[in-house]
């Protein structure tokens, strides 16, 4: 697991980089919480769906955002992160030029990123948000989803209400041409705490059930 540092829009970026395990492997990217929350890319869930992608042969990339760890720059309420994860993608790209298919994974805040990463990046084919904060930031821009992707939600989750998650999660899945699954887990607190064993038998069978199926 390569420690790796890119540029970004603010200075260099802290990564750990899995090259693929042939030629033309697909990409990943898994973007972290949020930084004033303590969130970095060594986050459980981060680390455990880096996993997964690197365990189906992605060259899979997760990296800190602007200010956290040994990245450089300043927090920038999700404006400059979105930038950071643009660069991180190309940054990633330029190694795999010939990837098939591109994903990107995101918990909380990262999950945010990503789905806004996903409007602006068309070869993202597939996505991965745990816990989606629907009810602190705005998810109006996904009109339309451009990719199908898993949603998963802790029904006993004290920071992001589930209420919020099911209206997007609704709002969705009444777009043509794509398909959302939403999985819930009950019991699950935001971190999932004494639910991982859970929420990673949802994402590991998706990925294995959406690799079969896009060939």
């Amino acid at each position: 697991m390569p420690e790796v540092i890119f540029p970004g829009p603010e200075g260099r970026l802290e990564g750990r980089y899995q090259p693929g395990n042939k030629p033309r492997s697909p990409v990943a990217i898994l973007l972290h919480p949020h930084p004033q929350g303590g969130g970095t890319m060594n986050n459980a869930i981060v680390q455990a769906m880096y996993q997964s992608f690197v365990r189906r042969g992605f060259a899979t990339l997760r990296f800190n955002f602007r200010g956290v760890g040994r990245s450089q720059g300043t927090f920038d309420q999700g404006v400059g992160e979105l930038s950071d994860a643009a660069s991180a993608l190309d940054w990633l790209q330029q190694f795999n030029p010939e990837a098939p298919v591109t994903w990107v994974g995101g918990f909380s805040f990262g999950a945010w990123i990503g789905m806004q990463l996903l409007m602006r990046r068309p070869e993202i084919k597939g996505f991965i948000s745990v816990a989606p904060p629907a009810n602190m930031y705005d998810f109006g821009f996904l009109a339309p989803c451009p990719s199908s992707g898993l949603i998963v939600q802790g029904l006993a989750d004290e920071v992001v209400a589930h209420g919020a998650v099911q209206k997007l999660v609704d709002k969705l899945k009444t777009q043509k041409h794509i398909t959302i699954t939403y999985e819930t887990v009950p019991g699950a607190n935001h971190f999932f705490a004494n639910e991982m064993n859970e929420l990673m038998g949802v994402i590991d069978a998706y990925l294995d059930m959406r690799l079969a199926t896009d060939r």
